[in-house]
């Protein structure tokens, strides 16, 4: 099983990094410097908004239906129509509901028809992360990876030509950004379908039976609530500076920025994430031993973050000058300090969000609903009081202060939880590994700044990384030999 989740893991990774990367660092963010910092600042507070209302739109649905498919798989024919009938009905009453709300907290005009654009991007994406579900939990983890790529390809393409040609360049808005996106999932969407009738032999027909349809809702509710919670503490704080900043919307353009970075980085954890659900499900139904490849995982991700984060830390001011030197708001000193610093205290968190990813997902596999919804409400009260603490007076880096706290202390206790219920060992000597391991590479980049601090800092980062890799074979995180193992072998589970 360790055999078959690295191979995986392993072209998940690798389709993800052809792809986007580009997305981030070629179109979004180009995008963000091309509009107005005002459009693209009320663009990230109603995509947070939109987010905090996908509970509706998701109902713990895409989680529930990975767990139940992936401990039997026979039951996805008859599944199917009635999950996608709850799910067309929540669509509907999501994107009615999260109007009104925008609408009742004074946006007007264009922002409403913008907001009205996201919220047809956020029901695709869901619609497209259901059928994702189903072809994971049936184990087709390489064609899943293919299929959540594909929308951002279809964006790169289409958004690049009107980035690139003359005749569009110059007239680019954030609107025609939305359009695009609409475009793109409506296809992955489509596509996706078509790849599950096949391998899945499933139809396309609905069951608006109404006591089934609340059936799934009802079980489906801790998902949805634990969803809720979730959206809150990771997305309240772009909403509230927005709102209560006298410059809201370049403070939540600097946090989009900053925050940019930190989302493509948890692209690793997620891809851990959406493997780990249905294998972990199916493990814990067939009562496996999950705690190989709990290790497993955090032997790569947890290392591999550490390092990420000392990186960003270490040189926040040149990486955030290389992507936004051309923005006119970066230009201003003050400003573009606070991009910064804004972005070296959210990748300080990176390590926090990759030991979620592990943990919470094998507390979600387990059934472990109440213990999670209990934790993500401790994370709800933690973010809101620091949030509206710390934003009226330090604006974007209260605003990361917080996500920090919030992150770390979440990751804390979903790993004591998850090792108390699925009983996990306690191995002090292996903590202490990691610790060890984060103090020397910290030494290690701190050497190399004060050694190279003449050097280009891109030449100080490329000697502490591979130096970083080194000290993971140093620690065994991960050995020669079983890495030749795993390649070498041709078992599929």
């Amino acid at each position: 099983m360790r055999r078959f989740f690295v191979k995986n893991i392993l072209f998940v990774i690798a389709v993800n990094i052809l792809v986007k990367p580009i997305w981030v660092l070629f179109i979004d963010r180009v995008v963000q410097n091309r509009v107005p910092s005002a459009s693209y600042g009320t663009y990230t507070a109603l995509l947070s908004l939109s987010i905090i209302f996908q509970t509706l739109l998701d109902f713990g649905i895409s989680s529930y239906n990975s767990r139940t498919i992936a401990q039997n798989p026979d039951k996805l024919k008859t599944v199917f129509p009635a999950m996608l009938s709850a799910r067309l009905v929540l669509m509907l009453l999501y994107t009615f509901l999260a109007f009104i709300y925008g609408y009742s907290i004074g946006y007007r005009g264009w922002e409403l028809t913008l907001l009205l654009g996201i919220l047809m991007i956020q029901s695709l994406n869901s619609l497209v992360s259901f059928i994702r579900s189903n072809i994971a939990a049936l184990h087709r983890f390489k064609t899943e990876g293919i299929l959540s790529v594909t929308d951002r390809l279809l964006m790169i393409i289409i958004c690049g030509f009107l980035l690139i040609y003359p005749a569009t360049a110059l007239l680019f808005s954030i609107q025609w950004f939305v359009i695009a996106q609409i475009g793109c999932y409506f296809f992955a969407a489509a596509l996706g379908y078509f790849i599950l009738r096949r391998i899945g032999k499933i139809r396309l027909k609905f069951s608006f039976n109404g006591p089934e349809i609340f059936g799934i809702v009802k079980q489906s509710f801790p998902y949805a609530l634990l969803i809720l919670q979730m959206s809150v503490y990771n997305r309240a704080d772009v909403m509230i500076m927005e709102r209560i900043c006298p410059d809201g919307k370049v403070q939540a353009g600097i946090w989009a920025a900053a925050f940019r970075l930190l989302d493509q980085a948890n692209m690793f954890g997620l891809m851990f994430a959406t493997i780990l659900l249905p294998m972990f499900g199916r493990m814990l139904a067939q009562k496996h031993d999950v705690n190989q490849i709990v290790k497993l995982c955090v032997n790569i991700l947890l290392p591999l973050s550490f390092m990420v984060a000392i990186a960003g830390i270490f040189f926040s001011g040149e990486i955030m000058h290389l992507l936004y030197h051309s923005a006119k708001l970066y230009s201003d000193p003050v400003m573009a300090q606070k991009y910064n610093t804004v972005f070296a205290i959210l990748i300080a968190s990176f390590p926090a969000w990759c030991l979620m990813y592990v943990y919470s997902t094998l507390l979600t596999a387990n059934g472990s609903l109440k213990t999670l919804n209990i934790i993500a409400f401790a994370g709800v009260i933690i973010n809101l009081a620091l949030n509206f603490y710390l934003i009226p007076k330090y604006e974007a880096e209260g605003g990361a202060v917080t996500s920090l706290v919030t992150q770390s202390s979440l990751a804390i206790a979903f790993i004591i939880y998850a090792s108390r219920i699925v009983k996990l060992p306690i191995n002090i000597k292996w903590i202490l590994a990691h610790i060890g391991y984060l103090i020397l590479i910290l030494g290690v980049g701190y050497g190399i700044n004060l050694i190279m601090h003449n050097a280009h800092w891109l030449l100080q980062v490329l000697v502490f990384m591979p130096v970083c890799m080194v000290f993971m074979f140093v620690f065994r995180f991960v050995s020669v030999g079983s890495v030749k193992q795993m390649m070498a072998n041709t078992e599929k589970g």
